[in-house]
């Protein structure tokens, strides 16, 4: 076995695996044997209000049942705070992070009021309406014990940027846009961490070499660049297959309880019928992955 390739599967356990997850581990898993490389197993569980064990445990027994092995201990998130404040403390310690105490509501106005809001990949991007706060009322809406999120002063951190990012996808180059998810969170008050800065973290201290998730987190990766950078940690490769979808053309989501893996299961599917499955919906577990 060679330490050269590390992949993961990182699913979050707010419910039932559906035929989308269990295609990207199978992509995943099949990675790792190929290369003689190391398959693990995360659990992104940092949402305790919509993780439970039971989906946890319903992912141990489906990617069992899909042939899937990982190595032990699993990593779950809400073990590992520590290892997120302390990335959030050097972030902290170079001036890149700001409170900010804007709700959904209060952001959607805002951006309803602006003829220039900024937009990205999936929209309209935060306006940076708390970047300019003046820090007397900054500390006055902590001390009151408001909620509030930490964000990224991506304009900032790009002034110290010397030379232009990019990272590997399908061993090809890209040039990173550090800026086109705009200042994303990367803590909250009551979860000192978020899906951008977890991951990034998780990645770097579990050694993962090569990253096989969906295309629909592509655009996530050039601010997770600029994280990495920012972190002083090394970037993995990547590799975002296309997304399974329904006959109504949208992506599966966890809404689409009969494409579960528990469900189908229990419906009597074999293996087979769920690798069919996949194919049917867009999949392509024969095809030849980049690395």
């Amino acid at each position: 076995m060679t330490k050269s390739f590390v992949t993961r599967f990182a699913p979050s356990p707010s419910g039932y695996l559906h035929l989308g997850h269990a295609y990207s581990g199978l992509l995943a898993f099949r990675a790792a044997e190929k290369n003689q490389g190391r398959f693990l197993l995360r659990i992104e569980d940092i949402d305790k209000t919509r993780c439970k064990l039971e989906f946890e445990e319903a992912i141990y027994e489906d990617l069992g049942w899909l042939g899937l092995d990982w190595e032990h201990p699993v990593r779950r998130q809400s073990n590992y705070f520590d290892d997120y404040l302390a990335a959030i403390n050097v972030l902290q310690e170079k001036e890149l992070l700001y409170p900010c105490f804007c709700t959904r509501k209060n952001i959607g106005k805002e951006i309803r009021n602006s003829a220039h809001a900024p937009h990205g990949p999936d929209g309209p991007l935060y306006p940076g309406t708390c970047r300019v706060l003046d820090p007397d009322i900054q500390t006055e809406k902590i001390e009151k014990g408001l909620p509030f999120a930490l964000r990224l002063d991506v304009g900032k951190a790009l002034s110290m940027i010397k030379i232009p990012l990019t990272f590997k996808e399908n061993e090809i180059e890209i040039a990173a846009d550090l800026a086109s998810l705009g200042d994303i969170v990367v803590a909250r008050k009551d979860v000192m961490t978020s899906y951008h800065l977890s991951v990034v973290v998780d990645d770097h201290l579990q050694g993962i070499t090569h990253v096989i998730r969906g295309q629909d987190l592509f655009h996530a990766t050039h601010i997770h660049r600029l994280l990495q950078e920012l972190l002083r940690i090394q970037p993995p490769q990547y590799h975002h297959h296309g997304l399974l979808v329904g006959a109504d053309g949208r992506r599966f989501a966890k809404r689409d309880r009969s494409m579960t893996i528990k469900a189908l299961r229990e419906g009597g599917k074999t293996l087979p019928d769920v690798f069919a499955l996949i194919k049917d919906h867009g999949g392509d577990l024969e095809a030849e992955l980049p690395f």
